[in-house]
């Protein structure tokens, strides 16, 4: 079966990219993520809409790691991290979403376009409950994604349904997310919040609290992550059994396991994509309130 690693790898020297006409800043240079990620495996959404098709612009694989960078959406930090920034107002990627992003999308075909974006295609990947035939055309069957980032700013004003959360990671599928991660820390609290949701195909989305709490209203965790830390998470899925794991340094695994056999998935036609970045969870704020995570880690393997 097909092997997708995204992972991180030394280089000599660092590609300095110009500034696309989309930044605010003139005459400056960033370093593009490709010169330490390998990104082919990705596509990236960014809030911007320069081709004014009414949704947010995406970079394709190859042009992702080919030395795109952005000084206001995506870029390597300092630090060697792969730095996504989503500021409220901004464009959208589907009418079906009111948020804005600046996220990967997982790509099996690295760059072969002979495979579909969508559907059950060497592009995609299915649990191994789904039929027999999609198992077969499929680019991968089960799936893990290893990420280690820090977030680095959540939103302080808006609603408070909304503030200060923000999503870093999911599995998408075709109109469902069987996981997608929050983090969450509130403009009192001086440390964040994690917790998921699953939203099977049939019945009501449910919600796992793993550390603190997704309350609007959340007293400071104790245990919390406070902005700038660095953790990981693996999101991890064989057949209906979908394990999310929060790691820290020095501190025990933070495990949660969710039973999808009532979800709906192993229906035909049902593909799946990891995604990865900042998906910004507020739409009420000031409009150059923003989301923002450095990822130094970025890994999907399907075996």
């Amino acid at each position: 079966m097909q092997k997708l690693m995204t992972y991180t790898t030394g280089v000599a020297s660092l590609l300095l990219v110009a500034l696309s006409s989309s930044a605010n800043v003139s005459a400056a240079e960033v370093i593009a993520p490709s010169t330490k990620f390998d990104l082919l495996g990705w596509k990236l959404s960014i809030p911007v809409d320069e081709d004014e098709n009414g949704k947010a612009d995406e970079i394709k694989e190859k042009q992702l790691n080919a030395g795109y960078a952005s000084a206001d959406f995506f870029y390597l930090s300092e630090d060697g991290g792969m730095v996504f920034k989503a500021p409220i107002k901004g464009a959208k990627t589907s009418k079906n979403t009111s948020y804005t992003r600046s996220e990967l999308r997982g790509m099996l075909r690295r760059g072969n376009t002979r495979n579909k974006t969508t559907g059950v295609t060497g592009n995609n990947w299915v649990f191994s409950t789904s039929p027999a035939a999609d198992q077969a055309a499929a680019g991968g069957i089960d799936g893990t994604m290893d990420a280690t980032l820090a977030v680095n700013h959540v939103t302080s004003t808006g609603k408070g349904s909304q503030v200060g959360r923000v999503i870093i990671g999911q599995i998408h599928a075709n109109h469902n997310e069987p996981v997608r991660i929050y983090y969450r820390k509130l403009p009192g609290n001086s440390k964040g919040s994690i917790y998921y949701a699953h939203e099977p195909v049939v019945n009501k989305e449910i919600y796992v609290e793993m550390i603190g709490s997704k309350s609007n209203s959340a007293s400071n965790p104790s245990d919390g992550i406070a902005l700038d830390e660095k953790f990981s998470y693996q999101i991890n899925v064989v057949g209906n059994t979908l394990k999310v794991t929060i790691m820290r340094p020095g501190k025990n695994d933070v495990v949660s396991v969710t039973d999808m056999t009532e979800s709906g998935y192993d229906q035909g036609g049902k593909y799946m994509y990891f995604k990865a970045g900042v998906y910004n969870q507020n739409k009420s704020g000031d409009a150059d309130d923003y989301a923002q995570a450095t990822f130094y880690q970025l890994a999907t393997s399907h075996p």
